[in-house]
């Protein structure tokens, strides 16, 4: 598969087949987000892996709408970054947590981003403060997404180049 043929074939994957994900297969999904460019080349990422059902099911209600499925996932990352280390650490993560979506794509395997930073329960509560709490996650670390991975239940069409919107490209100037 080429790269252009593997980024049309990416798609948010919310339902999962049920099976194991083998060993070398996430440590080729973590490799992918350790290789991944950073600003100043400073790598201050931080990566939280669980497989653990019971954590997956308490990661799922971490915030009030999107993030359901990932208690049926094979096993999810939690993107970290310190602010006070790394003021890129949003844009450090969110190249981070594409790698390992196109890495777990070229696998077959599904994944789906899950948005933290930025988002709260009903009560006001902080998803990421949910997400340090449940993985013990130090509190100058924050929290940026979730990504979840399991085996694909269904195959996706790739995108569409008809849908591309080529109205948001400006040649030269806005």
């Amino acid at each position: 598969m080429d790269f252009y043929d593997m980024v049309a074939r990416r798609r948010s994957h919310r339902k999962y087949a049920k099976g194991e994900i083998e060993p070398e297969q996430v440590q080729t999904i973590l490799r992918a987000a350790l290789l991944s460019p950073t600003s100043r080349n400073n790598q201050q990422w931080q990566f939280v892996v669980t497989d653990d059902p019971m954590t997956l099911d308490k990661l799922s209600d971490a915030k009030e709408q999107g993030a359901a499925f990932v208690r049926n996932a094979s096993f999810a990352v939690a993107v970290l970054g310190n602010p006070t280390l790394n003021d890129c650490w949003v844009e450090d993560g969110s190249i981070a947590a594409y790698a390992m979506q196109l890495q777990a794509e070229e696998l077959g395997l599904a994944s789906c981003w899950v948005q933290i930073r930025g988002r709260r329960l009903s009560d006001g509560t902080k998803s990421s403060d949910v997400v340090r709490g449940i993985l013990d996650i130090p509190e100058e670390q924050e929290v940026l997404c979730l990504i979840a991975f399991g085996n694909k239940l269904n195959s996706l069409p790739p995108h569409d180049d008809n849908s591309l919107k080529w109205e948001n490209v400006h040649p030269d100037k806005f």
